[in-house]
């Protein structure tokens, strides 16, 4: 069928209050909806990290056609015309709409999504839809921070944490030529932080004083689910330094005072990639062949169940994917 006055209806996986998955059911008209969407049919997924087939386009679609695969993620949409939008820097639009903010029945948690023309991306042919679906926040945040803020091939890339953004970022560092440096809990991860290409590797648990062991690291990925102990960090980055904490953490930030006036350590805000560099990040991805670690799951109830009680036990290496 034709994309002409369709209605479309959609499983749709949401959480809830106590926690438990509930399945609903979404109708959409595709072109009251959006004029510029895509009707896309879930093939692989991880959160809010999508990789889909597209089934239909509505009548104002140019570049994007049916049966390409397709990928979206953090960002629904932003204004277009601030300076940020204007600048190639949309994820900063002080009106975009990210995952969580609004849009709350398109996800990928779903058997189709409508989605905008704008906000979606090509995978490379030789990027599998289930490698593809955690790019499109894991990879884009770890490879925008390295890339919009001119990361260099001479630098030493410090990363805390092996994980789910941890194993593609070293992978990433390391493509671009980087000295990377692994800091982990344990040495129970060292063996697979160095096939993903890491040079070195720190087990942090007991450690008081890096500064006589580790040689200074010019940028620094936080990667973690919490914040580290900065005096432990502080001490062995390089002068001018930049850290980028991408860890969801509530609280603040606090960091040596001194440390981070005398050596000029910049802590530099950074979220998932704006477009252009998004794409960029794909066709790296594409050209060196990085992949993420995945473990599959059924998109249904029992699988994202099954998926998150995996994921809550510390047992997921290093991405979930929800397979249609």
């Amino acid at each position: 069928m034709g994309p002409s006055a369709q209605d479309i209806d959609f499983t749709v996986y949401r959480g809830s209050k106590d926690g438990t998955i509930i399945q609903s059911t979404t109708h959409e008209d595709a072109l009251q909806a959006d004029q510029t969407s895509i009707i896309a049919q879930l093939i692989k997924c991880s959160g809010h990290e999508g990789a889909s087939i597209v089934q239909e386009v509505g009548p104002d679609v140019n570049t994007l056609k049916k049966g390409e695969n397709l990928g979206f993620g953090y960002l629904h949409s932003s204004c277009g015309h601030c300076p940020q939008c204007l600048t190639g820097k949309e994820t900063f639009c002080p009106q975009h709409v990210m995952y969580g903010m609004g849009d709350f029945h398109v996800g990928s948690f779903a058997s189709h999504a409508v989605w905008r023309e704008s906000y979606l991306l090509k995978i490379p042919e030789n990027i599998a839809n289930e490698y593809a679906a955690p790019l499109q926040c894991g990879g884009a945040t770890v490879f925008n921070a390295l890339e919009m803020y001119d990361t260099h091939p001479t630098d030493r890339v410090g990363i805390i944490g092996v994980g789910g953004l941890g194993h593609l970022a070293i992978q990433f560092a390391a493509k671009m030529g980087c000295e990377v440096v692994v800091f982990s809990g344990t040495d129970s991860k060292k063996e697979e932080a160095m096939k993903l290409s890491a040079q070195e590797f720190y087990a942090m648990k007991g450690v008081k004083n890096l500064s006589n062991t580790c040689k200074p690291i010019n940028r620094l990925l936080v990667t973690t689910s919490q914040q580290p102990d900065w005096s432990l960090y502080l001490p062995i980055l390089a002068p001018e330094a930049t850290v980028f904490p991408l860890s969801v953490s509530e609280g603040n930030l606090e960091s040596p005072y001194m440390l981070l006036l005398l050596n000029g350590i910049r802590f530099q805000g950074s979220v998932v990639a704006p477009w252009e560099i998004h794409e960029r990040m794909l066709r790296f991805a594409s050209v060196h062949d990085i992949k993420p670690i995945i473990e599959k799951f059924p998109l249904n109830k029992m699988g994202i169940e099954q998926a998150f009680e995996h994921l809550d036990k510390g047992e997921m290496r290093y991405r979930g994917v929800l397979v249609a």
